[in-house]
């Protein structure tokens, strides 16, 4: 049999990224998209968003066993859980973001296969609203989104401690001759490849990436 399609080991270079800083041209992909305000370890929302957004993965992935399988399909690994952050006062730097999580405004993201189309996405949608009412299917979008010019590194540990790795990002840009680019849909953004709930904080393997420009 097969192995499912994982992301993760075919685009290694924006999934694994390094310790240290480097920078990478991020092409455009397609996502499985929930906005949201406030503080994700309290708010209601954000535990929400998560939900919507693995259930139309899942709901996609195991259209397999449906017998009415999209045109283009193919077996894959669900991809990691991302998420793009900034402030309510629309302050884009980065050290500010752990000042005051309740003011978070944020996107939260899980990739999808370029086979999902508006069509496949409703279609997926309306599934999930039958099988989970109580989740409001509503606030998920299908979304293109291509980042461009960016850096970004591999944060080792807690969330909290994340401010020291965008430290080592700000010397790095200083160094290179770039600056960042924050704004609109380019934001603070972080891929969890480590889950909380099973894996101790020092543990912990987070993708931080920052867009960026030439100066």
């Amino acid at each position: 049999m097969a192995q499912a399609f994982d992301f993760k080991k075919a685009d290694k270079s924006l999934y694994l990224p390094g310790l240290k800083p480097v920078l990478i041209q991020v092409p455009r992909m397609r996502f499985f998209a929930v906005d949201g305000k406030g503080n994700p370890n309290t708010a209601a929302s954000y535990l929400e968003a998560v939900a919507l957004l693995y259930g139309l993965s899942y709901t996609v992935k195991m259209a397999k066993m449906s017998g009415a399988t999209p045109p283009g399909y193919f077996d894959y690994v669900v991809p990691p859980l991302e998420g793009l952050w900034q402030l309510t006062d629309r302050n884009t730097a980065p050290g500010n973001l752990w000042v005051n999580k309740d003011a978070l405004v944020w996107t939260s993201l899980i990739r999808a296969p370029d086979f999902v189309t508006a069509e496949v996405f409703e279609q997926a949608r309306a599934q999930l609203a039958a099988k989970k009412p109580e989740l409001d299917s509503v606030r998920a979008r299908l979304w293109d989104f291509e980042e461009g010019l960016c850096v970004q590194l591999m944060h080792l540990g807690s969330y909290d401690d994340e401010p020291a790795s965008v430290r080592k990002i700000g010397a790095f840009l200083e160094a290179e001759g770039y600056q960042p680019d924050m704004g609109g849909e380019r934001r603070h953004h972080e891929i969890y490849l480590s889950d909380p709930r099973r894996t101790v904080p020092e543990k912990l393997r987070t993708v931080i990436r920052h867009p960026v420009v030439k100066k």
